[in-house]
């Protein structure tokens, strides 16, 4: 927030709970030496975990740093030029903000969380007030992810035997306490280790010391080799290769045909890109995301078919949650066998439906239509949320995010205008809350942390209730910070993406169509309708050929900032696995664990000291190859 670099928080596999993870170990190995029993147990580190990983998500872009700015942006950055307090301030409920909405634009709450405090004290009565409001929804989710977890474990981890990637750097280092037995132990760890901390030293010091050289850790290819030779070419879309060592280590233990449909499936969507360019249709964006309008359809289209696939692979097990919820005699394959459920069935689908007629009834309230509340509760937790854990437990990627809202569903059927102002307001505030920048999907994390109970047998009620804490803590002392830090140092100074950014694109996306109103596009049902034909088809030929190399999973997150930012690592993650299988075996597969443990351990315990020291010391940090 302060620094402006170095996010530390957003990813599904946090650099700071990595980092920190790393401390905790290496002190618990120096413990295990002198004092066996005074070492923390497997379950213990893991606990220790999966608590600071969801604090670390919840303090960014899990929840916080989106929440606190949206509630204050729209009022310090309305103009007489924007129209935004004529268009938007009349249809926000007052409980909502903590600004007054029959007042001016620029007022001294919002001034002085941008510009900074410069007398009095934070206003704190009106922020808890609004805060206060907000609970019914963000507790809603909360309870959901916890719900939608413990049905989908069964299913995916025991059942479908997901490999969940991120899951294996930290139960590798819980499991031995033991330096002899440890990854630590290992040269070759080190010679991993080594790799990213000589590079990320060397740029850290650069950063302070500019006569220093760096080694440049990202290229942007459309200004370095296909701007240059013009249209098709400049049209294939933001293209830049980050070098991120970690993520060559996260790709390595991935199922070879799925990470090979990571990167393929992004090369193949700038190719359509560059295609339709040449076609004479340049590049149109898909609102509010960096891909292109056709693309974005094509993705909602396979997030519904991917959704229907699932629904109907779990139908089994989801049979017998309902007859275990309902009270009959339960499906023995699914849950009496299971001595250490997560939540009684009965908690789950009550819970779940609970959560969803609370945060459907809020958006209600916060100015809604009830069909479209309706909607964007169901496709957000539903669809949006449950392929995003699907492309951490299967396809392993550290960074979440979606191509499409459930808003742009409605512009298949129809202008945008037919919701009207009201509805329009409250999807401004709730979109920039709830469903974009999902770098930081704790369903996701939820599930991880129900998979690596499993290896260190530790009790999954236990786990929850400690990730409730962690919640608990994290909303606290993180909502604390999220407002008294803007106040003393200047929200406009800071982060610009949380202040400047997030919180505004919907007002922004939303304003013209206000003005002036929108006409239908009939070429966006052609785009969804071609995404949901290639899915089926993808699903088709995975299910009938063994050899087939692309998954329909792949085609999903083709166009997320997710791929954009790990489309490279992949790459070099496939290749680096695939010459290592063909000519060294698996048993030089299993030699090369450590290095790649190595790598990420490295870069990420970097971001971790770099930040601390600009923290301390307000020097710039090093560029880190995950923005």
């Amino acid at each position: 927030m302060t620094i402006g670099s170095i996010q530390i928080g957003i990813l599904q596999f946090a650099p700071v709970a990595i980092g920190l993870l790393l401390a905790i170990v290496l002190a618990n190995l120096i413990t295990g030496r002198f004092a066996p029993r005074l070492a923390l147990k497997p379950h213990e580190v893991i606990v220790v975990y999966t608590m600071t990983l969801a604090a670390a998500l919840t303090m960014s872009r899990g929840l916080l740093e989106r929440w606190i700015p949206a509630l204050i942006s729209v009022n310090y950055y309305a103009t007489p030029a924007n129209h935004w307090q004529t268009l938007f301030f009349e249809h926000i409920p007052q409980w909502a903000v903590p600004f007054d909405v029959e007042g001016d634009s620029a007022q001294w709450i919002a001034r002085s969380f941008y510009e900074g405090l410069r007398a009095g004290s934070v206003p704190w009565e009106p922020w808890l007030k609004a805060l206060a409001a907000w609970l019914p929804p963000v507790v809603a989710m909360f309870v959901a992810y916890f719900c939608l977890a413990s049905i989908l474990r069964r299913q995916w981890v025991d059942h479908e035997k997901l490999a969940f990637p991120l899951t294996v750097l930290p139960v590798e280092l819980a499991l031995h306490f033991r330096w002899r037995e440890s990854v630590f132990a290992d040269s070759v760890f080190w010679l991993g280790f080594a790799l990213p901390t000589l590079v990320l030293t060397l740029n850290g010091i650069h950063s302070i010391l500019p006569s220093i050289p760096e080694i440049p850790v990202q290229y942007r290819l459309n200004q370095l080799i296909f701007g240059p030779m013009g249209r098709p070419w400049r049209d294939l879309g933001y293209t830049t290769a980050y070098c991120s060592m970690a993520a060559v280590g996260f790709g390595y233990f991935l199922p070879s045909q799925v990470l090979f449909s990571l990167w393929a499936f992004f090369a193949i969507i700038r190719v359509q890109n560059i295609a339709f360019s040449a076609f004479g249709a340049p590049l149109e964006a898909m609102p509010l995301f960096p891909t292109s309008i056709w693309n974005g359809y094509q993705v909602a289209g396979a997030y519904l078919v991917l959704t229907g696939y699932m629904a109907r692979s779990a139908m089994p097990h989801l049979r017998g949650v309902w007859r275990a919820a309902a009270g009959g005699k339960p499906d023995t394959s699914d849950h009496a066998d299971d001595p250490r459920p997560a939540l009684p069935p009965r908690i789950e689908l009550i819970g779940l439906l609970a959560a969803v007629v609370v945060a459907t009834w809020w958006f209600v309230l916060l100015g809604m239509s009830w069909w479209m509340a309706a909607l964007e509760t169901l496709v957000f937790l539903l669809v949006i949320c449950v392929v995003m854990a699907r492309a951490v437990g299967e396809a392993g990627l550290p960074m979440t995010e979606t191509s499409f809202r459930p808003v742009d569903l409605v512009r298949l059927v129809s202008p945008m205008r037919v919701l009207g102002p009201s509805t329009l307001t409250s999807l401004a505030l709730a979109d920039a809350v709830f469903t974009r920048d999902l770098r930081g999907n704790l369903l996701s994390t939820f599930l991880d942390a129900l998979k690596m109970s499993d290896a260190t047998n530790l009790d999954r009620r236990h786990l929850f209730a400690a990730l409730a804490i962690a919640l608990l803590v994290a909303l606290t002392f993180g909502t604390y910070l999220h407002i008294t830090v803007p106040y003393e140092h200047g929200a406009i100074g800071m982060y610009s993406y949380i202040y400047r950014g997030n919180p505004l694109l919907g007002f922004k996306y939303f304003a013209p169509t206000m003005q002036s109103g929108d006409d239908y596009d009939a070429r966006l049902p052609i785009f969804f309708a071609s995404g949901v034909l290639v899915t089926l088809a993808l699903g088709v030929l995975r299910m009938r050929y063994v050899w087939w190399p692309l998954s329909p999973l792949g085609f999903a997150l083709s166009g997320s900032w997710s791929m954009i930012v790990f489309w490279f690592p992949m790459l070099i993650a496939w290749v680096v696995k695939g010459a290592v299988l063909r000519y060294g075996g698996m048993r030089a597969y299993q030699r090369l664990r450590p290095l790649m443990f190595g790598l990420i351990l490295g870069e990420f315990s970097q971001a971790v000291l770099w930040a601390t020291i600009s923290g301390i010391w307000r020097t710039p940090a090093p560029f880190f190859p995950w923005p």
